[in-house]
């Protein structure tokens, strides 16, 4: 059995008629393809369509996407759900990239793409490690997140531990017991 998938991760491009030029291609590929619809987002990973979809897929049936972009949202996760398919002997043709079997080919390619997102991780890190040390030469600049208290807020709330119990100024003031427990300490060893 022949299983189109199809996603658009934004309104607009549901309006476009993503879902119809993912479908055409699809059915000009394959007529008798039976198609299924999804719109989310490429950030979230839960996709209960195709996840039921590849529940279903039993060996021998071929799983069609249009771009590996539709199915997953890394090339890691594309891998990895290839790999998946593999495993229950099910192909998967990306339209603009060919017909992935567990053949020699399928796994040289499998190979192929590890390659591109092992490089693709690289450069990321590069980049963002670029961004840092121009960061750094600004004397503002703190590294982490920002804190989310102000001195002023952690004196208040310590001063109030002087007289109430954790929970108690964990109800008043909204920061955590670790947090309170954290400046008691810092404040000790100050």
């Amino acid at each position: 059995m022949i299983y189109g998938y199809c996603r658009v991760s934004t309104k607009s491009q549901k309006e476009n008629y993503s879902f119809e030029q993912q479908k055409q291609e699809i059915l000009l590929k394959y007529p008798d393809a039976e198609i299924s619809y999804e719109q989310f987002t490429g950030t979230t990973t839960a996709r209960p369509v195709l996840t039921e979809l590849i529940e279903s897929l039993k060996a021998n049936d071929i799983l069609v996407v249009t771009k590996l972009d539709r199915l997953a949202r890394t090339t890691e996760e594309g891998i990895s759900l290839i790999k998946h398919l593999f495993k229950k002997c099910v192909s998967v043709h990306v339209l603009n990239v060919g017909l992935l079997e567990d053949t020699s080919m399928g796994q040289f390619f499998i190979t192929t793409l590890l390659a591109v997102a092992e490089l693709e991780k690289n450069m990321i890190t590069e980049r963002m490690q670029s961004g840092k040390a121009i960061a750094r030469q600004d004397p503002n600049f703190r590294e982490g997140r920002p804190p989310t208290y102000t001195s002023t807020q952690i004196a208040h709330a310590l001063e109030l531990l002087t007289s109430h119990t954790y929970k108690q100024v964990e109800a008043r003031t909204g920061m955590s017991k670790s947090t309170l427990i954290r400046a008691k300490r810092q404040q000790s060893n100050a």
